[in-house]
């Protein structure tokens, strides 16, 4: 039986010891500057991308991952042998499937599945981690497909932006488009739901919509275990990990994880967002 390699994109951010561990590989979507492209997480990492949003004239923008980078770690991994499983943001908010689809196109005679998270950050990070304990453990492609999709389906993500101008700017702003003109004060919280975002409710002020946001995890979690969670931030390391301490007293997860928001997403959501990504009951 051939072993399993997992594959995802870098809007996912699992921590690098982790991708390390379990030989993940990582196709970069792009970051458009000017004249510049950069490969997320590549090229350019989170602080020198927030350092740079502070002082920018100019705007980035974002683009899926190409077809050349999935074909390239396509044909390295079927050459060593490899199944591969590519699981990847939501199709609803990037077209990364479409080129990770047509790069497997190249390789007919390869054994590629490819799912769609219908997430992104942790959210599609626990899907991927999920199915590369499952692979190292020796399950099979079909096997470590399945686990990635009962993964998808008790995963989630909640999410608390400043401002939902970068999410209006980027044209992703979906079901939060109702809570456009919100009052400076009133914080927007939004949530990944079938792979795109939808308005959740609006806070006074930022330290409540934080402690709301805790609130929200458990009862999306609605007493599941085990539980894995991740606080994830865009430029607000400090808020992210007081969340987590609060939300870890509460729920008892077995893996507490923060991490940044990479630069292709941060160019969406925008500074100061904080979220809760988790899997739970599996």
């Amino acid at each position: 039986m051939s072993k399993v390699a997992l594959v995802t994109d870098s809007t996912a951010y699992i921590p690098k010891h982790f991708l390390d561990q379990y030989k993940i590989s990582v196709g970069p979507l792009v970051l458009i500057w000017g004249n510049e492209t950069l490969e997320d997480g590549i090229d350019i990492q989170p602080v020198e991308f927030y350092q740079r949003l502070e002082k920018a004239s100019v705007m980035p923008t974002s683009s899926q991952v190409s077809i050349p980078s999935f074909s390239r770690i396509f044909g390295d991994l079927t050459q060593q042998g490899y199944d591969v499983l590519t699981v990847v943001i939501s199709s609803k908010l990037s077209g990364t499937l479409s080129s990770a689809e047509q790069a497997k196109a190249m390789y007919p005679q390869a054994a590629i599945e490819i799912v769609d998270s219908l997430s992104s950050g942790m959210g599609l990070g626990f899907q991927v981690l999920a199915a590369a304990r499952a692979a190292e453990a020796g399950s099979s492609l079909a096997e470590c497909k399945a686990v990635a999709e009962k993964a998808r389906e008790n995963s989630g993500v909640l999410i608390c932006v400043d401002t939902l101008e970068f999410l209006h700017r980027g044209g992703r702003i979906g079901g939060a488009q109702r809570f456009l003109g919100t009052a400076l004060n009133l914080k927007p919280i939004l949530e990944i739901v079938d792979g795109k975002l939808e308005a959740v409710e609006r806070v006074r002020t930022r330290r409540k919509a934080h402690l709301r946001l805790v609130e929200l995890l458990q009862e999306r979690v609605n007493g599941r275990t085990p539980i894995y969670l991740s606080a994830i931030h865009a430029n607000a390391e400090e808020e992210a990990k007081r969340m987590l301490d609060l939300a870890v007293s509460k729920l008892n997860p077995i893996e507490a994880i923060v991490t940044d928001v990479s630069p292709v997403i941060g160019t969406h959501v925008g500074p100061g967002t904080v979220a809760f990504c988790y899997l739970a009951g599996m």
